[in-house]
């Protein structure tokens, strides 16, 4: 052995051996099958994606267990997430997805994912991972559209799919909807403006929206409104007096403001149930490209926030501003992803209904067919089922898949609007019968089609079939432009990774390891689909990792100037050290502190574990040269100590791999290495060892390999190169 241990020109060395001789898969032994979260296919490696090495540490531990470990990789198309990096890069280019047609922009989107696909995979290659990448599965591979389409027929005809013009959480800079699990809250304080409303005044932070009201509500109970409930009241506006409706309804909180409230029921979740309720008028003030609409006289065109300012001054200007308090704290909806403020609009999406759906998966949890750790998610979990209403799965972007839906359009020429690209380049919108008459051939919109929004007022609905392909019966149909949504798609993860022979021995999987900011949003809906298409759990347990931060617990960004490259970590330090510093001291489901000095701290462990290795092979290499020497009565009592403090150890490193509880089993083999082993054993037994006492190097020599074996899920290649010096074959290939 080397005097000192190189990562640098080890590792790669290492991989390429594990690769030559197919290690990344067992056939011998029970199975033991986990499926790779996803990552975007255009990503690259970033901190978080570090704890990836949960998996890893039991995929090999399971592997020296004796079990037939399977660890089958893949990449996520990661639908409006991967769309919106293209758009930034589009962005700067000068030009927006609206310079392209629907399948020139998917087109672009699958070259730049191509162009940048693979750079993770070789990234965690850097990190040793021993997943299988022959099996690698991309979320638009031929076999996983097939699946997908087949669920989303299969729930129309059973009834679960239904369209329907809902008022939902939009984001106008995305351009796409989002269910109630992708959007945040956050608290802000903002103006709220006292308006007078005819003999009322009523607080609101959005007066912008008044164009849209369409009622006057107070609660039930609040007697100093009693006489004006079901008369109409006439009210001094901006476009002049108008008359509305006071209704009486219990969602009005009698606390807030004066106990009265606008309802505005195209632009704001409670006040759309209850102009259900009460058959109100549903008036859309705001298109979804975020801009006010014709309804609002001067400030159609204006944005959100400009045209609220100016409405502001002119009601201030003709006295109907009574107060405004600006320090009104609230929680405001804003986007998961861009983080700007979601506007709540009614638009036309495909929703699965989830009653009946998510009973089972209730059962399933609160049965503990599937285990969470830490326990506490369990709970959690369930309190997301309990609320989680028909979930939207329609995105209004081209990358993804596309909804099997075709609209008839013979008849329904005046009903269909339509954007598209022309072959001269130039956007056209308006209806299908405007672009028919002037010329326009059906396959000239379709070839140049970017969206189509199909209304569904009774007397207007458009006949629609669902179908993979045209329908081509002789008659002239189009395809709906939104895709699924990405949780409709990797939510059926387990249904399209295994071989369909390998359901039978490896489903359920094993564990599923993920980010608990996920575990709404993607594992309720895995579980879900898994037992509608299979009535079987998709895995047994499921890990929530920690989430990577910085050395003062904050989340690392860019505009912090926080965020730590891990690949920079690997080639300075190595990839062990980078691995161990993840899992070492670190709680159960809390965040992980990454700072450089702790990767020092675990690079200063692995050289440790080095210079005992070359200690124990320098004498191994001699011991052959020298007479045996008896050890004394001492000698062998420390011997006999080390023996049965081994077997201790082992025995609670067992318990906490198969526990789950990772931190404490690297924690106790560095305790017992570094304090026990090297500090006491060794230095005890060091005089008996190079005076060749065989018995001594011997017991020192087996003490110290087992614990390697024990070493290697955390830190595999240092550990492989080690143990390569004392046996022919990878350590993979023996047993705990």
């Amino acid at each position: 052995m080397d005097s000192k241990y190189q990562p640098q020109l080890v590792e790669e060395k290492i991989y390429k051996e594990w690769e030559e001789k197919d290690l990344f898969s067992s056939s011998k032994g029970k199975p033991f099958t986990i499926l790779m979260p996803p990552p975007n296919a255009n990503a690259s490696l970033h901190a978080g994606h570090g704890m990836y090495t949960i998996e890893d540490i039991l995929i090999r531990y399971k592997r020296l267990a004796g079990f037939a470990s399977l660890w089958i990789p893949g990449t996520d198309h990661a639908g409006f997430e991967t769309q919106f990096v293209y758009e930034k890069y589009l962005a700067k280019q000068g030009k927006s997805r609206f310079d392209f047609s629907r399948q020139t922009l998917y087109e672009n989107i699958y070259q730049f994912v191509q162009d940048n696909s693979g750079l993770i995979y070789n990234q965690f290659k850097k990190l040793g991972f021993l997943a299988d990448w022959k099996r690698s599965v991309f979320t638009l591979d031929e076999h996983v559209l097939k699946t997908i389409l087949e669920t989303f027929i299969k729930m129309e005809k059973e009834g679960y799919v239904y369209k329907d013009e809902y008022i939902v959480n939009y984001c106008t800079y995305c351009g796409t909807s989002l269910s109630e699990l992708e959007t945040i809250h956050v608290e802000r304080k903002d103006p709220l403006y006292y308006l007078k409303y005819g003999p009322f005044v009523l607080a609101t932070v959005r007066p912008e929206t008044k164009f849209g009201d369409t009622a006057i509500a107070v609660h039930p109970k609040d007697k100093r409104y009693k006489k004006w409930v079901g008369k109409e009241v006439e009210v001094e506006g901006l476009l002049g007096k108008f008359k509305i409706k006071v209704i009486e309804d219990e969602m009005v909180d009698m606390k807030f403001g004066t106990g009265v409230v606008k309802i505005t029921p195209a632009h704001d979740p409670n006040d759309f149930e209850a102009g259900k309720k009460h058959g109100l008028e549903i008036k859309k003030v705001i298109n979804i490209d975020g801009r006010l609409n014709e309804l609002t006289g001067p400030y159609a065109g204006l944005k959100v926030k400009p045209a609220r300012e100016k409405i502001v001054v002119d009601l201030q200007s003709k006295g109907l501003i009574e107060k405004i308090d600006n320090d009104y704290l609230h929680a405001v909806t804003v986007c998961y992803k861009c983080g700007r403020d979601l506007e709540p609009t009614i638009i036309p999406n495909w929703f699965i209904k989830v009653k009946n759906l998510k009973k089972p998966v209730i059962k399933a949890v609160e049965d503990e067919k599937i285990k969470f750790y830490p326990k506490r998610y369990k709970k959690q979990i369930l309190q997301w089922l309990t609320v989680m209403h028909d979930w939207p799965i329609s995105r209004q972007i081209a990358w993804g898949i596309r909804i099997p839906v075709w609209y008839f359009v013979t008849g329904n020429e005046r009903k269909i609007w339509i954007s598209f690209i022309n072959k001269k380049g130039e956007y056209k919108k308006g209806t299908i019968g405007q672009y028919l008459k002037e010329g326009y051939s059906l396959n000239e919109i379709k070839e140049g089609l970017q969206q189509i929004t199909v209304p569904l007022y009774k007397e207007e609905k458009v006949k629609y079939v669902v179908s993979v392909n045209d329908p081509q019966d002789g008659q002239d149909w189009i395809q709906e432009t939104d895709t699924f949504d990405t949780w409709f798609s990797s939510g059926q993860w387990p249904l399209v990774t295994l071989k369909e022979e390998e359901y039978k021995t490896r489903f359920p999987t094993d564990v599923m390891g993920t980010l608990s900011d996920i575990l709404p949003f993607w594992v309720s809906r895995m579980i879900m689909f898994s037992l509608y298409r299979k009535n079987e759990i998709p895995f047994k347990d499921v890990y929530l990792w920690s989430k990577v931060v910085d050395s003062k617990g904050q989340k690392m960004s860019k505009s912090k100037g926080n965020v730590i490259n891990p690949i920079d970590l690997v080639n300075k330090y190595g990839a062990d050290a980078f691995r161990a510093s993840l899992i070492f001291g670190i709680g159960s489901g809390g965040n992980v502190p990454l700072a450089e000095e702790k990767v020092i701290g675990m690079r200063n462990f692995i050289n440790k574990i080095w210079n005992i290795g070359r200690f124990i092979e320098m004498n191994v290499q001699v011991k052959s040269e020298k007479l045996k020497v008896k050890s004394s009565s001492e000698k062998l009592k420390v011997l006999k100590e080390l023996e049965k403090e081994y077997k201790k150890e082992k025995k609670q490193y067992l318990k906490y791999m198969d526990g789950y509880q990772f931190s404490k089993a690297l924690g106790l083999v560095y305790e017992f290495i570094w304090h026990r082993f090297a500090d006491y054993y060794i230095e005890q037994l060091k005089d008996e060892v190079i005076n060749g006492n065989i018995e001594a190097l011997g017991e020192l020599e087996e003490v110290y390999l087992e614990n390697l074996k024990m070493l290697h899920p955390f830190i595999p290649f240092v550990t492989e190169t080690v143990w390569k010096v004392f046996n022919s074959e990878s350590i993979l290939k023996t047993s705990l």
